[in-house]
């Protein structure tokens, strides 16, 4: 029987991320091209 992780959640969690990892994942979704050819889809990223 596959064990159920959420029963158990610690009650203290920090989920703030750091600035830099906000700024990561800004500049990678900024940099990030989807083109859709046919039924294709391709990802680039621009740099």
């Amino acid at each position: 029987m596959a064990k159920i992780y959420s029963d158990c959640t610690p009650k203290n969690v920090n989920l703030n991320p750091k600035d830099e990892t906000v700024d990561f994942i800004l500049n990678y979704s900024k940099a990030l091209s989807v083109i859709s050819y046919n039924k294709l889809k391709f990802e680039a990223l621009l740099n």
